[in-house]
């Protein structure tokens, strides 16, 4: 079987140094490296999962898990056609802000969708888009390539996000950031943490809340060492050794959890098969 490529993500955005310490650091960093495990085999299909319940266990045999995403940074600025580099102009009709102009948006788009012949999603970060849920990051976490544009100041010439088409436009939540740079490196950390082989467990970005192992609810209250904390007990069930229990606290939990602070969740939750 062919090695599967990693995930390529491009962003097009004014200020690509914003992303240096968030794609350099913690799981997005080691997405991107190579690991050796020395007690599991790595897949040969190249998909980035370890064999065995652990995806980043390090006890047995050995192996290689290959980059599973691969991150490029481009300066919209780059493609601007002055030697100032100015990428924006005054809004037609007048009012405050400046709008980025057509033709850098344009030009760097396409220069940058032609260094990968992979099929390309185009992603614009707006708060004028779809909200961004689970379930849809699930779906782009299945792509092979994705571009997303940060926008900013009072956002993009309305007639080269037209021609862009097919683009989706995603925004992450009912409030206004200075660009898209900031939702950008939102949507690439919940993407990057459900690719095979990201977490240390193959299976706990299934178990988060408003995913499919929580049944799209609230993920049930966590506890560790020590057993008493300040006069607080952790619940006695968890150190019972019963699963069975466990499992039945943990749901009972999870569904009492969303009906306090997210009810409007349980009338989204798929009625059981």
């Amino acid at each position: 079987m062919a090695p599967i490529p990693p995930l390529r993500i491009d962003v097009l955005t004014l200020f690509p140094e914003m992303f240096q310490g968030v794609l350099g650091s913690s799981i997005l960093k080691r997405a991107a490296e190579p690991i050796t495990y020395p007690g599991k085999q790595a897949n040969p299909d190249n998909s980035g999962d370890i064999s065995g319940d652990h995806s980043g266990d390090i006890s047995g045999g050995g192996g290689v898990r290959p980059p599973i995403v691969s991150y490029h940074i481009t300066n919209i600025r780059d493609y601007a056609d002055n030697k100032h580099q100015k990428v924006d102009q005054p809004s037609f009709g007048g009012g405050p802000g400046m709008v980025i102009q057509c033709q850098p948006i344009w030009d760097s788009v396409q220069a940058v969708q032609a260094m990968d012949d992979r099929p390309t999603t185009r992603i614009l970060l707006t708060p004028q888009g779809v909200p961004l849920t689970q379930p849809l990051v699930e779906e782009l976490a299945n792509l092979p390539r994705l571009l997303m544009i940060a926008g900013h100041y009072e956002g993009i010439d309305e007639r080269v996000i037209e021609k862009l088409a097919p683009i989706r436009e995603i925004s992450v939540g009912d409030y206004v950031l200075s660009g898209g740079e900031l939702p950008a490196m939102t949507l690439i950390d919940a993407i990057v943490r459900l690719l095979p082989g990201a977490l240390g467990h193959q299976d706990s970005a299934h178990h988060d809340s408003f995913s499919p192992g929580t049944k799209r609810l609230l993920d049930h209250p966590h506890y560790t060492r020590p057993r008493t904390w300040e006069g607080m007990d952790a619940p006695a069930v968890l150190l019972s050794g019963n699963h069975a229990k466990i499992e039945a606290w943990r749901e009972a939990e999870a569904l009492k959890r969303t009906q306090q602070r997210r009810p409007d969740l349980i009338d989204k939750t798929p009625p059981p098969a």
